[in-house]
């Protein structure tokens, strides 16, 4: 019996060991199938995504031709004050600034504005854009959250945007009207135009043709929407695991670090919606505080530019282009001052800002007035 027993468990072991194996085989086989066509997939959604922020740039440049007047005269968009209460309005209404920042553009390559107009609306895109990392915030309260944790990043991401790109403004209308960068310009446009134009053309006129001209601007507007949510979709999902948060945490205290950071996750996302947004979970798990996520917020909103300066070389217009890249060198060099020379004190007035807003409700409420009540002032000068 003992040999029976010692005879079983040497047959039985080896057997066991197989089937594990060939079965750890088979599933690591089941994973890489699965993982390529995921891969493929994201390609797929990439691609797609591409060729609809093309489609509707095209459209929003043929629309805007013809809602021209509306704009001008309906919505009073006479100069740079009008420009920036609208574009601030425009993403508030929209909850997304890459597609008022695109429509800034087709705007003055239709000639609804002038050069400081499209740089004072696509600030305002900005500005109300860092208005959805606040509604997120929202929600997380709704969901019962700590009210000053959920809303202290959205807060937090307004005043920092406000704040940088208001002096920017000031900064960037000097540069645009002494004419300092009008010489860069990205030399491939026109051969990225040629090739565009020989794609997408056809599909315009078509569409031209069966639409009215009014709609296509409405168009455009839905479909670069559209692009912006392929485009987040077709982005790798990150995690983090319990073992990275001991790294992490060292490298949150670093403002050039997070600065890098939230530049370089804008950069893949194209969103500084998305960018921002992921802070408030990330808040609320305790992942990072307010206090380390600052040069972040500036990192963020130096790359947001990046579609919109794609915009630009595919509307093939050098002022257009302009518009653009010296939004970025403004912004670029406000933060970079405050980084180098000022950021303990500038830091410490925003988080004082923020704590002021968040100790009471009625504090909460008077920010919130300003920021719907300013652009409409903005709106009537």
């Amino acid at each position: 019996m003992p040999g029976s027993l010692e005879g079983d468990s040497i047959v039985s072991v080896p057997r066991r060991a197989k089937l594990s194996w060939s079965t750890l085989i088979g599933y690591a086989g089941m994973m890489k199938k699965l993982g390529a066509r995921l891969h493929v997939g994201k390609i797929a959604l990439f691609i797609a995504s591409l060729f609809l922020f093309i489609l509707a740039i095209n459209l929003m440049k043929e629309g805007a031709r013809v809602i021209a007047p509306l704009v001008r005269d309906g919505f009073a968009v006479r100069n740079a004050a009008n420009a920036l209460g609208f574009g601030w309005l425009f993403a508030y209404l929209i909850m997304s600034g890459s597609p008022v920042a695109a429509a800034a553009l087709t705007f003055f390559d239709a000639g609804v504005i002038d050069k400081l107009g499209a740089f004072a609306m696509i600030t305002g895109s900005r500005l109300g854009a860092s208005f959805i990392v606040l509604f997120v915030g929202f929600i997380y309260v709704l969901r019962g959250r700590d009210r000053s944790v959920s809303l202290g990043m959205g807060l937090l991401s307004l005043t920092v945007t406000g704040t940088t790109y208001l002096i920017g403004l000031a900064i960037g209308a000097v540069v645009l009207y002494t004419g300092l960068l009008n010489d860069i310009q990205l030399q491939s446009g026109v051969l990225l135009n040629s090739i565009i134009d020989l794609i997408f053309n056809p599909i315009v006129r078509l569409l031209v043709d069966f639409l009215p001209g009014w709609s296509l601007f409405v168009v455009g507007i839905g479909i670069i929407m559209l692009s912006f949510n392929l485009f987040d979709r077709c982005l790798p999902q990150m995690t983090i695991k319990e073992s990275q948060v001991g790294r992490m945490s060292r490298l949150v205290y670093r403002p050039w670090i997070m600065f890098i950071l939230g530049a370089s996750i804008t950069l893949i996302s194209m969103s500084v919606s998305v960018s921002l947004s992921i802070l408030v979970p990330l808040s609320n798990r305790g992942f990072v505080r307010r206090e380390n996520i600052i040069p972040y917020i500036m990192g963020a909103n130096i790359t947001t530019f990046v579609d919109t300066l794609l915009a630009a070389v595919l509307l093939n217009n050098l002022p257009a282009f302009t518009v653009v890249f010296v939004e970025m060198f403004s912004i670029t060099l406000v933060s970079v001052i405050i980084l180098l020379f000022i950021y303990r004190r500038y830091e410490r007035a925003m988080l004082n800002a923020v704590a002021w807003m968040t100790v009471r409700k009625r504090n909460l409420a008077i920010f919130m007035v300003v920021i719907f009540v300013v652009p409409l002032i903005l709106m009537t000068l």
